[in-house]
C-alpha cells in the first residue's frame, strides 16, 4: 500500500491477490485464511497452482477468478521455463505481448 509503512488489518483491507514464489519455504495457507486474502497464486516446483478462498478455506482452482480470460497456469509456467532456456529479458517480453493478446482476444 503506498505511502504506509506498516498495514493495520483493523483498517486495512486485505490484498485481492498474494503471488507467492517458493525460494526457500512457503507461507501456511491458513495464514492468508485469517487474512481473508480472495486469490492466491503459488509458484512451487516449477508449477502454479492457484488457490481461491470458498467459505474461509483454500479451494485449488483451475483459473483465477482475478484473470478469468487468461490461462494463467499455462501461461506462467509456459514463461518461466522459457526464461530458463532463453534468459529473462525476451521471457518477460513474450510474456508481457501474451497477456496484452489474451486482453484483447480474451478466449470464450
Amino acid at each position: 500500500m503506498v505511502g504506509k509503512d506498516r498495514i493495520d488489518l483493523t483498517v486495512d483491507p486485505p490484498p485481492d491477490l498474494v503471488i507467492e514464489i517458493d525460494v526457500t519455504s512457503t507461507t501456511a495457507l491458513q495464514a492468508y485464511e485469517a487474512l481473508q486474502v480472495p486469490e492466491l497464486w503459488r509458484y512451487h516446483n516449477r508449477a502454479l497452482q492457484i488457490f481461491v478462498l470458498r467459505d474461509g478455506a483454500y479451494v485449488l482452482s483451475p483459473r483465477s477468478p482475478t484473470c478469468p480470460h487468461i490461462p494463467v497456469v499455462e501461461g506462467v509456467t509456459q514463461f518461466v521455463e522459457m526464461s530458463h532456456i532463453a534468459g529473462t529479458t525476451p521471457a518477460l517480453r513474450a510474456f508481457r505481448q501474451w497477456v496484452r493478446e489474451h486482453i484483447q482476444h480474451p478466449a470464450v
